[in-house]
C-alpha cells in the first residue's frame, strides 16, 4: 500500500484532543520562578531615571533586571537576517537603556516566586520618562522632515532596493493604455492560540541550559542563545513542543527568550515567562504596512506591457528580520502573469511602532492584492470580463518552465516550474458558478439584491533552502523513530513525515514515532516557515528512510543468503520478492545490526552499527505553488454588510502527501485571509499608542463569518525534488483579499464603488465607498440602494 497521497487522519490529534499536548506553559520544573516584563508606555521617550529599589524589597521578589544589571550576556539583540540592502541595521537592546522607541519595549525584567508577585513588583518600579516626538504613521515617517526614530537616521530610511527587467519606462511610454493607482495596505497581527512563552533551566553540574520555547526555529534559536549567553552550542538544548500556532512571528528571536535564559543561569533556578494576550498585541511582531504607487501599461486587448511600482514598507522601530518581507513582495508582484518589462523599488521606513516580521504569507498577500486589483482595473477600463483579462495574461502550460530574469533570496531563480494556470482558472470559475451568477445578476439587481463574483490568482515560491535534515532509526525493540529540526505549529508534520517514511520502510504510519523541534534529538536545520517543511524535511526523510531500507536489505541478504536486489520491504519485514513467507522482521534485523550482538560479513571500511541514517535535502531552488480563489458574495448597500455565498480554492502544491492535512491548511489559511481582507487591522494614534490591543478593537472572523471552503487539488509534480511536492502553507491566505474585494466591487458595480485598501475595515468602509462613488457622479444618496 502507498501511504503518500492517502487521507490519513492526523496521528497527533488523539494526543492533542485528549488534553495530552505539552505546550510551553505546561512545563513546570521544580523550583520554578516566574517573570514579568515592565514595558514602555510611550511610543518614543528618553529614560531619565529608573528606580527599582521598592520592587526589589517586595517579599517574594528574587531579582529585578534593568539594562545596567545585565552582566555576562550580550545586551544587543542580533540581526536575524543580515542584508546588504539594509542601510541602518538597527536592533534593540535586551532592555532599553536610554531611549524607548515603541509602546511595549522592555524596560525591566522582574523575577519572583509567582507571576502575581512579579506583576505587583513591576508596578513599584519608578521610571522617569521624557517624551519625544513619535513617528507613528508610515506616510509621515517616510515624508521629508518626518520625525526621526533614530537620531542618526534623519530620513527614517532603514533600507532600500530595486529590481526589474526590460525597459519599463519605455514600455509605459509606448503603451496604448495606462493606469496609475495607490494601494494602502495596513498592518495585521497573528493570533496564535498560545502566545509567546519561554521556560529555561540551567544545570550547573552539566553546564546544560534547557529552554522550552514557542519558537518556529529551535535550531537557530539555540545558536543565537548560545552566542548571546557565552555558551557552546552543545551546552544549549531548545525544545519547541506543541507551541499553539506560529504564523511567522514565532520565527523571530525576542529579548524575553534571552532574558529568561539569562535569569535562570544567574539565579540557579528555572524561570518561566508567558505572554498574556494584551502583551502579545504590543510586544509580538506584526506585519506590515505598505503603500504602493503603481503604474501599468497595457494594450487594447488588456495584455500587460509594462509595470512600475514604488512602495514604502514599514519596519517599525527596529529591523531585526531584515528586508525579507518587502523583497518577497517584489519577487511575487507579477503573480501568474507574463509582463515584458518590470521596475520595482521600495524603501523600508522606521516608525515608532513594534518591529515587524513575516506573517503568514510574508509580503505575498500584498503583491497578490496589487496585481489582482490591476487585473480588475484593466477589465473595468476596457469593458472586459475580469476573468478574460486574466486568461489573456496567464503563463500557459506549454511555456513551463517559465522564468523571469530575477534571483530569489535563496539564490535560486524565479521559476514557474510546472502547472496549468488556465486550467485552474477555469476550474475555479466553474466551481463557484461564475457564468451562472453573471447570467442572474441583472434580475437579482432588479429585486434589490447585489450579488457579485470574482476570481484572483496567487503564486508562492516555496520549499526554499538552504536545507533540512531528518534522522530515521529502527530500534532493536522494533520502535521506528523519525526526528527532524523542523518544528510543528499544527501543520501535521508528525503524520506526513510518518507517511513518507512508512512507504520506504514498508510499515504502517502508525508504527512510526516522529519527534520535531527538539535540538537534543536532531540538531541540524533551519526551521518551519515559508511553506518549506514538506519540501525540505519531507525529502530529507525520504532520503534517510531509503538509506535505512538499503541497510535493512543488506543485512537481510546475509541473514537469508539471497541477493539484496531480490528483497523488498513490506508489512514490517524484509522479504523475498514473490515469496512473502520468506523474510525477516525489521526488529530482528535491528537486533542483528546492534554491534553489541556481533556482526557478520561486514567490510570494516564501510560498516556502520545500527539500523539508522541521517538524510539531508538541499534544494537548488524553490518550487512554485500556485492557484486561484473564487468567491461569490451578496452585499447590502444600506448596511455595508457582506455575506460570502460561496468560496472555492483551486491550488497546486505538487504531490499531495495527505489530502486531509492539505485541505486543513488551505481552509485555515482562507479563514485567516478573510480576517486580513475585511476585519483585522492594527491601528495606532498620532503618538504611536496602540489602539487595537483587545478583541473589542481588533476584530477576527468567527465561524459565522467563515463559509464552507470548497478545496480542489490540482496536482503537477515539481521537477525540483524527488517527492515532487510544493509548499502549501500560505495557499489559503494569499489572494483572499483581492478575490473578496473583486466580488464586492462586482456586486456594487451599479454604484461604481472601488476599493484600494486592505483590509476594507468592515461595513462602514463599504458604505463610505458607495457614498464616495455616488458623490463623484453627483448622485446624492444613490436612492436605488436604499438609505446609505
Amino acid at each position: 500500500m502507498t501511504h503518500v497521497g492517502s487521507p490519513l487522519p492526523r496521528l497527533e490529534d488523539a494526543r492533542l484532543l485528549a488534553g495530552r499536548g505539552r505546550f510551553t506553559d505546561d512545563v513546570h520544573p521544580d523550583g520554578l520562578l516566574e517573570a514579568h516584563v515592565l514595558r514602555s508606555p510611550h511610543g518614543h521617550a528618553r529614560i531619565a531615571r529608573i528606580d527599582a529599589a521598592a520592587a526589589r524589597a517586595l517579599p517574594g521578589v528574587v531579582a529585578v533586571f534593568t539594562f545596567d544589571d545585565l552582566v555576562g550576556v550580550e545586551r544587543q539583540m542580533p540581526m536575524i537576517l543580515p542584508d546588504r540592502r539594509i542601510l541602518h541595521p538597527k536592533t534593540q537592546l535586551l532592555l532599553a537603556a536610554e531611549v524607548v522607541r515603541y509602546v511595549g519595549e522592555p524596560v525591566a525584567f522582574v523575577v519572583a516566586e509567582t507571576r502575581y508577585l512579579a506583576e505587583d513588583a513591576a508596578e513599584l518600579i519608578e521610571v522617569a520618562y521624557e517624551p519625544l516626538p513619535a513617528a507613528s504613521a508610515l506616510a509621515d515617517a517616510a515624508s521629508p522632515g518626518g520625525r526621526p526614530v533614530h537620531a542618526d537616521v534623519p530620513d527614517n530610511v532603514a533600507g532600500a532596493d530595486e529590481i526589474g527587467f526590460g525597459d519599463a519606462a519605455a514600455a509605459l511610454a509606448a503603451s496604448p493604455r495606462r493606469l496609475r493607482r495607490r494601494f494602502d495596505l495596513a498592518r495585521g497581527h497573528a493570533q496564535p492560540l498560545e502566545p509567546r512563552a519561554t521556560v529555561a533551566r540551567f544545570d550547573a553540574d552539566t553546564d546544560l541550559l534547557t529552554v522550552w520555547d514557542t519558537t518556529q526555529g529551535p535550531i537557530p534559536a539555540r545558536a543565537a542563545l548560545a552566542a548571546m549567553l557565552g555558551l557552546g552550542i552543545d551546552q544549549v538544548r531548545v525544545i519547541a513542543g506543541d507551541i499553539g500556532g506560529g504564523f511567522g512571528p514565532k520565527m523571530v528571536l525576542y529579548p524575553e527568550e534571552v532574558l529568561v535564559a539569562h535569569a535562570a543561569m544567574r539565579l540557579g533556578r528555572p524561570v518561566k515567562w508567558v505572554e498574556d494576550r494584551m502583551e502579545s498585541f504590543v510586544a509580538t511582531a506584526s506585519e506590515r504596512e505598505q503603500i504602493h504607487e503603481v503604474e501599468v501599461g497595457f494594450d487594447e486587448e488588456g495584455r500587460l506591457l509594462g509595470l512600475v511600482d514604488h512602495f514604502w514598507y514599514e519596519t517599525g522601530a527596529y529591523i531585526p528580520y531584515g528586508l525579507n518581507t518587502p523583497f518577497v513582495t517584489t519577487m511575487h508582484l507579477l503573480g501568474l502573469y507574463r509582463v515584458p518589462a518590470l521596475a520595482v523599488s521600495f524603501q523600508a521606513v522606521f516608525t515608532n511602532r513594534m518591529f515587524v516580521c513575516p506573517y503568514r504569507g510574508a509580503g505575498r498577500p500584498y503583491s497578490a492584492f496589487v496585481i489582482e486589483r490591476i487585473m480588475d482595473l484593466i477589465a473595468r477600463e476596457l469593458g472586459l470580463e475580469p476573468a478574460e483579462v486574466r486568461r489573456r495574461n496567464l503563463i500557459p502550460p506549454e511555456a513551463m518552465p517559465y522564468r523571469y530574469p530575477l534571483t530569489y533570496w535563496d539564490g535560486g531563480p524565479v521559476e514557474f516550474d510546472s502547472g496549468d494556470y488556465p486550467g485552474m482558472l477555469e476550474e475555479a470559475l466553474a466551481r463557484v458558478g461564475y457564468r451562472e451568477i453573471r447570467a442572474a445578476q441583472a434580475a437579482a439587481r432588479g429585486e434589490g439584491r447585489y450579488v457579485g463574483v470574482a476570481a484572483a490568482a496567487y503564486c508562492e515560491i516555496t520549499g526554499i533552502g538552504p536545507y533540512e535534515g531528518t534522522r530515521v532509526r529502527v530500534q532493536p525493540g522494533g520502535r521506528i523513530t523519525v526526528a527532524t529540526g523542523v518544528g510543528s505549529q499544527g501543520q501535521g508534520h508528525h503524520t506526513t513525515l510518518a507517511q513518507i517514511v512508512a512507504d520506504e520502510l514498508g510499515v504502517a504510519p502508525e508504527r512510526i514515532e516522529v519527534t520535531v523541534g527538539d535540538t537534543a534529538q536532531f540538531d541540524w536545520g533551519i526551521g518551519s516557515f515559508a511553506s518549506r517543511g514538506a519540501v525540505t524535511a519531507g525529502n530529507a526523510a525520504r532520503i534517510a528512510a531509503r538509506k535505512v531500507a538499503r541497510q535493512a536489505r543488506e543485512w537481510a541478504s546475509e541473514m537469508l543468503e539471497v541477493d539484496a536486489g531480490d528483497l523488498e520491504l513490506a508489512e514490517g519485514s524484509v522479504r523475498l520478492k514473490g515469496v512473502p513467507e520468506v523474510g525477516v522482521p525489521l526488529e530482528e534485523i535491528a537486533r542483528r545490526a546492534d554491534p553489541a550482538r556481533g556482526r557478520i560479513g561486514r567490510d570494516p571500511e564501510t560498516f556502520r552499527p545500527g539500523l539508522e541514517a541521517d538524510g539531508f535535502f538541499n534544494p537548488a531552488q524553490g518550487t512554485m505553488g500556485a492557484g486561484f480563489h473564487a468567491c461569490a458574495v451578496e452585499v447590502d448597500p444600506s448596511t455595508g454588510t457582506v455575506a460570502i455565498l460561496k468560496y472555492v480554492v483551486v491550488h497546486d502544491c505538487g504531490t499531495v502527501i495527505n489530502p486531509l492535512i492539505v485541505e486543513g491548511q488551505v481552509v485555515g489559511g482562507a479563514a485567516l485571509g478573510i480576517g486580513g481582507a475585511f476585519y483585522e487591522r492594527v491601528a495606532y494614534d498620532e503618538e504611536a499608542q496602540l489602539l487595537t490591543s483587545t478583541y473589542m478593537d481588533y476584530l477576527i472572523p468567527t465561524a459565522s463569518e467563515v463559509p464552507a471552503i470548497d478545496v480542489v487539488h490540482f496536482e503537477s509534480r515539481s521537477p525540483h525534488n524527488p517527492l515532487g511536492v510544493k509548499g502549501v502553507g500560505e495557499a489559503g491566505t494569499l489572494p483572499v483579499a483581492p478575490a473578496l474585494v473583486g466580488a464586492i466591487e462586482d456586486a456594487l458595480a451599479p454604484f461604481g464603488a472601488t476599493f484600494m485598501t486592505m483590509p476594507l475595515a468592515g461595513p462602514d468602509a463599504v458604505r463610505a465607498a458607495i457614498r464616495a462613488a455616488c458623490a463623484a457622479r453627483g448622485e446624492e444618496g444613490c436612492r436605488a440602494s436604499g438609505p446609505v
